[in-house]
């Protein structure tokens, strides 16, 4: 075809002609590859990390992409905006990260997010998300690189720090009271309980508690003891119901005396008739000791054990020449009574309380 077209244009014009037309043609050629490679732009697109160099006669951006038909979604990453102009002098390089689906799982909610972020920590950043100090990811790390599909567990952690109060028993501490009857108590300080607190760690993930840490203690409050005091006074009840109050007990013999003169020598005309060693009038409630034993002044219970009644409270007021060791005597109004007497098993009770031994003619042995 060329050819003839040639042969046609030699038959048809003059060679000079012919040679003039040859160079208008090489001229325009080659002025319009001056004029495109003048106003083409040099593009280089990393899709992905996939280098391609191309020349493109668009404006901008955009254009160069759409004669490419590369699209870009709006959740790629694209180096220069859409509608940057191209620079005809230099290289334009566009970069385009490709976003991938990502599942995060965070606050109780499934999040299906796009991201073109690199790690796992840029993506949850990117999205909003926000750590605490001890919140932390589950089967992934926060370096971990992005893939497509990936699931994203952030686990939310929280601590607090409780306080437990518990009691610690106050002690109960008894005391002596030598006043008091024995078997008899008073309370002197009411106790109370001290109070303790134990501290515990609680941590808890996505609010369920999964750890109880035991931190410390203290003491907030100390117990104050209990002061009780008892009494030590031995004590018995006789058989008219009276209370007896006693510090010691003797079993001993009593035998039985009066004022007669068959028990004592004198004659009522006497002037020391019924007239105890002591000084003081014969009487019941009157006996005679041996001072050795009990010494003379000294309260006495004479209890006698049986059915039979007690000779009951009396004084250590006299003595006898045959009153020795473990007997004593104990004095009658009449000689009927010192017969029905005897001689009988007594229990004398050394009385707690003692008054001195300056004994008066009104004194009262049965007080």
């Amino acid at each position: 075809m060329n050819g003839l077209y040639l042969t046609f244009i030699k038959r048809a014009l003059p060679l000079k002609q012919l040679a003039v037309l040859l160079i208008l043609s090489a001229v325009a050629i080659t002025t319009g590859i001056r004029t495109y490679h003048s106003i083409s732009k040099e593009v280089q697109i990393i899709d992905n990390g996939k280098p391609i160099v191309v020349k493109t006669m668009g404006d901008n951006v955009a254009e160069a992409l759409e004669m490419l038909d590369i699209s870009i979604r709006s959740d790629d990453y694209i180096s220069m905006a859409p509608d940057t102009d191209l620079d005809p002098k230099a290289l334009n390089v566009i970069n385009i990260k490709r976003a991938v689906p990502v599942n995060i799982l965070v606050d109780g909610q499934l999040k299906e997010v796009w991201s073109y972020k690199d790690t796992v920590e840029e993506v949850i950043a990117d999205n909003g998300i926000m750590l605490n100090p001890l919140d932390r990811y589950e089967g992934v790390d926060a370096k971990d690189n992005i893939k497509e599909g990936m699931d994203i567990r952030v686990v939310r952690v929280n601590e607090e720090i409780i306080a437990e109060q518990s009691d610690i028993p106050f002690t109960v501490v008894e005391k002596p009271n030598d006043v008091m009857n024995e078997g008899e108590t008073k309370t002197i300080v009411t106790g109370e309980n001290g109070i303790r607190e134990k501290y515990y760690k609680l941590t808890y993930e996505d609010s369920k508690p999964v750890a109880r840490v035991f931190v410390n203690e203290k003491i907030v409050k100390e117990p104050v003891n209990k002061i009780v005091e008892y009494g030590t006074v031995l004590n018995f009840r006789n058989h008219r119901g009276d209370l007896v109050r006693y510090k010691d007990v003797i079993k001993m013999k009593a035998t039985a005396y009066t004022s007669s003169f068959e028990d004592t020598g004198k004659h009522p005309d006497h002037p020391e008739f019924g007239i105890t060693y002591t000084g003081m009038r014969a009487r019941e409630g009157i006996i005679a000791v041996d001072p050795k034993v009990i010494p003379l002044g000294t309260k006495v219970y004479v209890e006698v054990p049986g059915p039979a009644p007690d000779y009951g409270f009396a004084i250590a007021a006299d003595i006898g020449s045959a009153i020795k060791g473990k007997l004593i005597d104990l004095y009658f109004d009449s000689s009927k009574k010192v017969r029905q007497w005897g001689r009988r098993d007594v229990v004398v009770y050394i009385l707690n309380e003692q008054n001195d031994n300056r004994w008066k003619e009104n004194d009262n042995p049965c007080q």
